[in-house]
């Protein structure tokens, strides 16, 4: 018995060891891009050049311990450097005025407002994860584990995520991927925000239309749809076709962080009804992967049952239904889930997904497309038995006991839209 405690102490001593080891490559927490052909940054021009070799950045860069305990991850696609275009903002879709600074936990941005009234947003692609550092981990010296996190995202997953769903027919923000140097045009911004990468991309909520739908009365957030329910009843109704096949694409790219407040709501009026299309945006953690010791602990679905790692197999599909899911899909069948899984997987070929690819640059392509073209492919022949299991969980689940994450402003009490979106 002593030899056996002898051993388990050896390996936890071990462990520790290889732990602080792995987070000890650096100590930053944060770190914006790294400009490849340009040395003396403050005195540059930007305006002479339309583009820029930059890489998102080098603060996941780690040696075989790193690897070992923290995983691979996409470490190599961060450090990778592109040639990206420069935006200037008094030029930028015929001149942007910044309307205020948004953001999350982790996201940088700024929302622009362009002549013709229609909103952007710049969504940093460098992520500060400052604000989820718990105390335990500074005061243990481990919070390089939260930082390093990061380099599960892929930096270029949002753009690919959208070509993806041009295919499958699923609405989203429409990304594309933008140096923005500092610049007149970011004032009292400009050292928090000049020469970085940004996701350029429209808003989730929009006055003006930009999309392809006709009779479109604005484009709204989940919050601004309920109090719309409250006032027009059973003349609002969502596209709850619509919304299955984009619950179930992101099943397909392994987005598993979907909650109320990243969608937005594409009002169409006909005949004195009003029906929401719903549009995905915040693409941040489509094709999320997580390897080595650690993650692989942190990630188990009795530990932190909501982050799923990107595989071929969904390994826990419990952690991916939202009450997001419950709220707007509960009165639904599973023959409305298989049936958009059908379509999906006859849209999604593979010829269609490897072509989605171009939209990488070449050095990205060469890193991390085989891989990812695997899984994809692995996922979509199983989308009619992932749509099966998520229907069940949503209805096994049943309606909500407390407001949707987003809506705490909204007064639902007494109300049934309190419990689900077309609740009697």
């Amino acid at each position: 018995m002593k030899k056996v405690f002898a051993l388990v102490a050896i390996i936890l001593v071990l462990f520790l060891i290889l732990t602080y080891w792995s987070t000890s490559s650096t100590d930053k927490k944060f770190e914006t891009s790294t400009i490849e052909n340009f040395e003396d940054l403050e005195n540059i021009d930007f305006r002479e050049f339309d583009s820029v070799l930059v890489s998102p950045s080098t603060l996941y860069q780690g040696n075989f311990i790193k690897e070992l305990m923290q995983g691979a991850n996409y470490r190599k696609a961060w450090a990778a450097p592109i040639k990206l275009p420069i935006v200037f903002l008094d030029t930028l879709k015929g001149g942007m005025k910044i309307v205020k600074e948004g953001g999350g936990k982790q996201t940088h941005s700024l929302k622009l407002l362009n002549p013709a009234g229609i909103m952007y947003t710049l969504r940093s692609v460098v992520k500060d994860p400052d604000k989820l550092i718990p105390d335990v981990a500074e005061t243990l010296g481990l919070e390089n584990i939260i930082v390093d996190g990061i380099s599960g995202q892929h930096p270029y997953g949002a753009i690919l995520a959208a070509r993806l769903a041009d295919i499958a027919g699923v609405m989203h923000t429409n990304p594309n991927m933008v140096f923005v140097p500092k610049q007149d045009g970011l004032g009292n911004y400009n050292e928090k925000y000049g020469n970085r990468i940004y996701l350029l991309e429209y808003e989730t909520e929009s006055k003006k239309n930009w999309t392809n739908f006709n009779d479109v009365k604005e484009i709204v957030e989940t919050d601004e749809l309920q109090e719309l329910k409250l006032e027009l009843g059973d003349k609002l109704s969502i596209d709850k076709d619509a919304l299955i096949r984009a619950r179930l694409f992101d099943l397909f790219i392994g987005d598993w962080d979907r909650h109320a407040e990243q969608w937005g709501w594409i009002l169409q009026e006909k005949e004195n009804k009003i029906k929401a299309i719903p549009m995905a945006g915040d693409r941040d953690n489509a094709f999320f992967k997580l390897e080595g010791v650690l993650p692989t602990i942190i990630t188990n679905k009795n530990i932190e049952p909501l982050v799923r790692p990107f595989e071929e197999d969904i390994d826990y599909m419990e952690g991916l239904v939202y009450p997001f899911d419950r709220y707007f899909l509960i009165n639904t069948t599973e023959h409305d889930f298989i049936r958009q899984a059908e379509i999906l997987q006859n849209l999604l070929t593979d010829e269609r997904i490897e072509a989605t690819f171009k939209v990488w640059p070449e050095p990205i392509v060469n890193l991390d497309k085989t891989e990812i073209f695997g899984k994809l492919k692995s996922r979509r022949n199983k989308l009619k038995e992932y749509a099966s299991s998520f229907h069940a969980i949503i209805q096994e689940q049943g309606k909500l006991t407390e407001a949707l994450k987003g809506s705490d402003d909204v007064n639902l009490e007494n109300s049934p839209l309190l419990g689900c979106f077309e609740c009697k």
